[in-house]
């Protein structure tokens, strides 16, 4: 009875963990470079069948029950997110594979997030952050559009930056050979924590346009609701095992 109540907590750890990814994605349903993220959840083996020993205090019933459920690493999908026109030259979307690096002046940090700005320096960096990450060029090296007209600034398709038809830099667009070494730091900025390695990518730019969150709102509050149930599920099955255990001992003590 009590293994059933170690499984029920079980089960009340890995929901509250669900429920912690569905609020981010729920949070970043606008958005812009935001890529929803994922729980995976895998059976848990009791420790006798784990271990591979021959535990003297296994039990055959109880390890066919399995021992639950946990959560592995959070799964981040990198699907290609909805283009959204917003008529601004220093808007930049990337179609197909691929990054845009930046860098908040400790290393190369990589974000899908294409809404450019220049700041009072004359460098583009991302509007996300208050302008801390400043955008990098092909040679990473922080990009300086200098004191010209926003107005004659535009972003060709393979993401070549011009004042007029003066090419100024190159917009520093990369592939990763392991997505998954990728981490969250906020503001869809992703920094490079598992030695992924650069690879050439190709997507085309689209000037004027951002990628929006992958996050669905109907899927993410779906998701809501069922984290939640099976949270309050969880939570009734201890209270039931309680009382019942509870029941046994008082039974147990008034036959003796």
């Amino acid at each position: 009875m009590t293994y059933g109540m170690w499984l029920s907590v079980g089960g009340l750890q890995v929901n509250e963990y669900r429920q912690s990814l569905a609020a981010n994605n729920m949070a970043n349903v606008e958005t812009a470079g935001f890529k929803r993220d994922l729980a995976v959840i895998h059976e848990r083996r009791p420790e006798s069948v784990a271990d591979g020993s021959q535990n003297p205090y296994s039990s055959a019933m109880l390890d066919s029950m399995g021992g639950g459920v946990w959560v592995k690493p959070t799964f981040t999908s990198m699907a290609q997110g909805d283009l959204e026109e917003t008529g601004r030259s220093l808007d930049a979307a990337l179609f197909g594979e691929g990054f845009f690096k930046v860098t908040d002046g400790t290393d190369t940090q990589y974000t899908r997030d294409g809404r450019f700005a220049r700041n009072s320096e004359g460098e583009l960096v991302l509007t996300a952050g208050e302008g801390r990450y400043k955008v990098l060029d092909s040679n990473n090296q922080p990009i300086v559009l200098g004191p010209g007209r926003i107005g004659a600034i535009s972003i060709s398709s393979n993401g070549t930056i011009y004042d007029g038809k003066e090419p100024l830099a190159q917009l520093g667009i990369t592939g990763l050979d392991d997505s998954s070494a990728l981490t969250k730091t906020g503001n869809s900025v992703y920094v490079n924590s598992g030695g992924a390695k650069e690879v050439t990518a190709n997507p085309q730019v689209r000037e004027g346009y951002i990628e929006r969150s992958t996050v669905n709102p109907i899927t993410a509050l779906t998701d809501m609701i069922e984290v939640t149930r099976a949270y309050e599920l969880n939570a009734r099955m201890i209270t039931l095992q309680d009382e019942t255990l509870g029941q046994a001992i008082s039974r147990v003590g008034r036959v003796g």
